[in-house]
């Protein structure tokens, strides 16, 4: 081969390997561009469809169903209500949240000093949506308390699926889609072990304990527990014309409660996860001192649940799976 050949031939060569070291270049920095680049996910909330940045740095959260959930992936907030917190949260020792105060007089100025990419609002704070919107332009404010129509399910079809979209939207937006699969698969077990472990036939009354006092949620209405008739088929022990979700229950006497003599006895401490509440008594001994019960036949065979401590502020999907759990285990005793 000859001299100019082969001057050729190398020279093709250092061309063809400074197009290939080109091009490595090329889709590396293409991938660092590509990694730099934050992802986003598109969710739907209340209001429509949203573009959601995919673990956001700055976190607000205000829907309580959320604490827990968040607190299990590790996720850092920014500012939430604190006082809406149950005291066991790691959130409430975290002194690097700004507390924005109670849903009844929120500080709506702290979210916007935090300057969030992701602000996270429902149950309780979801009268403040386009306030906070209007506050924090720049930031995705995603509204979870989507309200469906009647026509969509039954009270309770509509509870569990409030649950489980919050928990997979929740999944996309902090990177936690299998995790989230599994809380949801966890909540679908617990409801079936739930229902297998009732007869269909024993009677239930549910109550809210608040104050010292003893308050009646209603079938399908009531607080917490209403829907859960509807989930489990449950035969109430009471019915009454006058009924509502208030938080501390309906006013019904506990003479009728008794009269009705429930086989199993629901119960929800809602002073519990509020610290020193004024007038607080513990559920366990308003039940076991209200002389009216002691001969139902709830009391008499010891068929009393108790729902978690922190239901009342912590609605999450891990309470309700642990609720469903604990009545199944009382039932099929």
């Amino acid at each position: 081969m000859g001299k100019w050949k082969a001057a050729v031939m190398l020279t093709s060569l250092v061309f063809t390997l400074a197009a290939c070291g080109s091009t490595d270049e090329t889709k590396d920095a293409g991938n660092a561009e590509a990694e730099a680049t934050p992802k986003t996910v598109e969710i739907t909330d209340a209001h429509g469809k949203i573009e959601v940045p995919v673990n956001p740095e700055k976190v607000v959260a205000l829907d309580n169903r959320t604490f827990e959930t968040l607190a299990e992936w590790d996720v850092e907030l920014a500012a939430a209500p604190v006082g809406l917190m149950p005291a066991e949260s790691p959130y409430v020792k975290d002194e690097d949240i700004v507390d924005v105060g109670m849903h009844f007089e929120p500080n709506l100025e702290a979210i916007a000093g935090v300057d969030p990419d992701v602000v996270i609002v429902g149950q309780r704070f979801a009268d403040y949506y386009e306030d906070i919107k209007k506050l924090v332009p720049e930031a995705a404010v995603i509204d979870l308390n989507i309200e469906l129509p009647e026509d969509s399910g039954t009270p309770g079809e509509i509870l569990v699926q409030g649950l489980e979209d919050t928990t997979l939207t929740l999944g996309q937006i902090f990177d936690k889609n299998e995790e989230a699969k599994d809380m949801v698969a966890d909540l679908d077990q617990s409801i079936e072990d739930a229902k297998t472990a009732y007869d269909g036939k024993a009677t239930i009354m549910s109550v809210i304990v608040s104050g010292g006092d003893i308050g009646f949620s209603a079938p399908i209405s009531g607080r917490v527990f209403g829907p859960m008739y509807d989930i489990f088929g449950w035969v109430p022990a009471l019915e009454v014309e006058k009924k509502s979700g208030d938080h501390q229950g309906d006013e019904v006497s506990v003479e009728a409660i008794a009269e009705s003599n429930p086989d199993w006895l629901f119960v929800l401490d809602r002073d519990a996860p509020l610290g020193d509440a004024e007038g607080a008594v513990p559920a366990e001994d308003v039940i076991d001192n209200a002389l009216a019960l002691q001969k139902t036949t709830a009391v008499t065979k010891d068929q009393i649940v108790y729902a978690p401590k922190d239901t009342y502020l912590n609605e999450s999907i891990q309470t309700y799976s642990e609720f469903f759990e604990s009545v199944a285990a009382a039932l099929a005793k």
